[in-house]
Formats: C-alpha cells, structure tokens, sequence
C-alpha cells in the first residue's frame, strides 16, 4: 500500500512515517516515484510502536533494529541481548521516577506554602490621612478637604475630597478619583488577562519589557529613596510596582496613577495581600488632571507612560506635567521605539 494508506490503517501521520524512514527504522519499496509499504513494515512499525510503549528512544530503537537485522543469532544471544538493553532502562526509568518523585514531593512543599500565603489576612489600603495635604483641586489649585469618610486604620476607604470650589473628587475602594473618565467597575479577572497577555503577546517584546524593566528598577534601587514621593505614570496593573514593592523603604510614598479604576483596584488588591506595608496611594484620573499639589514630586517613574500618552496627542506627556516635578526631580523613563514606523517593529 502507499504511505497514505498506510498512514491511515496505522493512525499516523505521514510527516511521522517519513521521520521513520529517515532513520531507516521502515525500509519500503521505492517503485518509480512512490513507495510501497509491505507486510515486513507493518511488523517493524508495529515493533517501533512497542518499544516506545516500553520507554525506548527511536534513537535506542535503532539499535534494536540494528541487532534484529544485521546480527541474526542463536537464542540465547538474542535473550541475554535484549535483557541487558531492557535492564538498562529499567534501571534507567528507576532513577527517572525516583527523581521525579523528589520533585514532586518539592512542588507538593511549595504548593503549601502558597496556600499558607493566601491564608494570611491582608491588609487595607487607601489613602492615608497623612498624604491629605499632597492633594489640591486641579480646577481652581485650592485645598481639598475629606467629607463622608469612611476610615479604616487612618486609611480612607470611601469618601470624598471637596473644593470650595464646588470640584468634588470621589474616593471608592480606597482609590483617589479625579474627572469623568471612570468606567463602572466590574469584578472581572484581570489576573487571568495577564496570563493571556504574557501567552499572546511577542515574545522578542516581552524581552525588552522585562530588560527595561530590570533596568529601570536597578536604576531606581541606587537612587535615596527615604522621606521621597514617588509618582508612576501609567502603572496599569502593575508589573514594575510588584517588582520593587518590598524594596521601598517604609519611610517614602508611592503614587500610582491610572486611567482604568479596574487595573487600579485589581493592583490594590495584589499590593494588600503582600506581607508587607508600604505607603501606596492610587489615583484614577487622566494624566493631565492628576490632583496633586506643585513641586511635590521627587522621582518620576514613566514606564512607557508617556509613549502611550502619545499615541493619541501631540503634546509631550512630561513638558506638561512639569509643574508637579520638583527642581531637582529624578526622572526614570522607558520609550516604545518603533523601527521607521514599521508595523512588524519589536
């Protein structure tokens, strides 16, 4: 029969018959421009299929083949042969198994541990009443003041800030809100978008992502951070706050500001569940409507921030937000660089 056929009586593929054929494990007849597959390939496909049922390589199966074809002997031979190759790989798959069950007795460790983890209460965050001085109405520059606060541990959970200007700025789930541009939040599992995220997405991206944000934190870490304001422009759901969380000190304030409540809230969740306290607050608002007084921000952290802040205006994200910045501001940016605008561009 012809290898279609032959591949269909089997149930295998062609692409795995000519893999076969390549390693002369099956030697069919070559008539004109076909082969023919006899009932001597069928024995030796059904051979193949046995010792890799057996946990022999095709590699080792050659071999096998080898003694079948070339070296024809007495019995005994033959036995005592195929006893050594199959106590080899017992003893083989014995040494095999016994390490995966050392393995597998870890993980089981490590799996517990991690329920261990997810056991530990978490702590609530929201905005400080510490920071309340740092805010200012973005309308008129006047001071805010707290109005139907729920506080929890001197943390404001539900709430707002209002302006005798008649500006009122919400705070919901501990998240300080600024303007219109709120979606309604959803519970939804933006846990597994990232794990969808990393899968779908290039992995030669991915690469500069993760090195420029080694980088930047390695940056970020030789910097004084002690008594200084932090500000992340587009923090999203967080990958470089999760990377440098532990590493802040107790002493410095991190601010993390958004266009989507969702991704913030989620980020808030993450950084509550840590078994450590560090001074975050988060701000929902456009960057340009970020509600924060003048000259108060020591470090700014832009992780493509204004790159994305660009694909939808020509204005130059951090000449606009100049007046946040102090003087001497240290300034920690990463840019999306496109090769001539191609579409293909990593």
């Amino acid at each position: 029969m012809k290898i279609g056929k032959f591949g269909e009586v089997n149930n295998i593929s062609i692409d795995t018959i000519r893999h076969y054929m390549d390693l002369s494990l099956i030697i069919p007849e070559k008539k004109g421009g076909h082969y023919f597959f006899d009932e001597y390939c069928q024995r030796d496909l059904e051979l193949i299929l046995h010792y890799k049922d057996l946990g022999f390589s095709l590699n080792e199966i050659k071999e096998l083949f080898f003694y079948k074809n070339l070296a024809k002997s007495m019995n005994y031979e033959k036995i005592t042969f195929y006893q050594s190759l199959f106590k080899l790989k017992y003893d083989e798959m014995e040494q095999e198994i016994e390490l995966l069950e050392k393995k597998r007795d870890k993980l089981k460790e490590a799996l517990h541990n991690l329920s261990i983890e997810t056991e530990i209460s978490s702590s609530i965050l929201g905005v400080d009443l510490k920071v309340l001085h740092l805010f200012k109405c973005v309308k008129c520059n006047g001071n805010l003041i707290l109005e139907d606060g729920i506080i929890n541990k001197n943390q404001i959970i539900e709430g707002k800030l209002i302006c005798n200007c008649g500006e009122e700025y919400a705070i919901i789930s501990g998240v300080l809100t600024a303007g219109n541009l709120l979606k309604a939040y959803e519970k939804t599992s933006l846990e597994d978008s990232i794990s969808d995220y990393i899968h779908e997405t290039d992995t030669a991206f991915l690469e500069n992502v993760q090195r420029g944000g080694e980088w930047s934190k390695k940056k970020l870490m030789q910097l004084d951070l002690n008594e200084k304001i932090l500000l992340d422009l587009g923090s999203g759901i967080g990958f470089f706050l999760r990377n440098i969380y532990e590493e802040l000190p107790e002493n410095c304030l991190y601010i993390a500001v958004d266009r989507d409540l969702n991704k913030l809230l989620l980020l808030k969740d993450v950084i509550e569940r840590r078994n450590v306290k560090r001074n975050i607050v988060f701000i929902c608002a456009d960057f340009l409507n970020i509600p924060i007084q003048s000259s108060s921000i020591d470090i700014v952290i832009d992780q493509s921030g204004t790159s994305n802040y660009s694909f939808e205006h020509e204005e130059f994200l951090l000449r606009e937000l100049n007046s946040l910045f102090k003087h001497n501001c240290y300034l920690l940016s990463s840019f999306i660089l496109f090769n001539k605008f191609s579409i293909n561009s990593q």
